[in-house]
């Protein structure tokens, strides 16, 4: 695969650390979802105008059209200890399946740049009227595949 990665910034909170100085586990989750949010934008009609994602992937889906978390995946390589700059974070799509596609992440220390966790979040469209997952469609399909690199885990 001959995607691109696309590197966001994602703060980290005093309160994301835990009694050990690192951000916690439960946090780091927390920090995909900001990480995925800033790289891939907000699904349409949901939140206010803001600042545009680096990739604009899913304002586009139809009305009636849900982007729903199926799995999250986390492997945690060192401690991601706080600090008061951001986690600078790599993100991209992984696997890309019929109705659903991964989300991979590789989060790096601000000061020395290790790879502390990588990550991967499934997605799939859902569809609320029908009450079903929705296939990828041939645009969204080659929208992703622009982001496309090798997985972070093999299944």
């Amino acid at each position: 695969m001959e995607g691109q990665r696309i590197r966001v910034a994602v703060p980290m909170r005093w309160g994301d650390m835990d009694a050990y100085g690192h951000i916690n586990n439960v946090n780091l989750v927390r920090m995909m979802e900001e990480a995925r949010i800033a790289g891939f934008g907000v699904p349409g009609g949901t939140g206010k105008p803001g600042m545009d994602p680096m990739v604009d992937l899913f304002s586009t889906v139809p009305d009636g059209t849900q982007i729903l978390v199926v799995e999250h995946r986390v492997r945690y390589l060192k401690p991601l200890d706080y600090r008061n700059v951001p986690a600078q974070v790599d993100v991209w799509i992984g696997a890309m399946k019929p109705a659903s596609f991964d989300i991979c992440y590789e989060f790096h220390d601000p000061v020395d740049g290790g790879i502390c966790v990588k990550a991967a979040t499934t997605l799939a469209f859902f569809s609320v009227a029908d009450q079903r997952l929705l296939r990828l469609s041939p645009e969204h399909r080659a929208e992703l595949a622009r982001y496309a690199e090798e997985p972070v885990f093999r299944s």
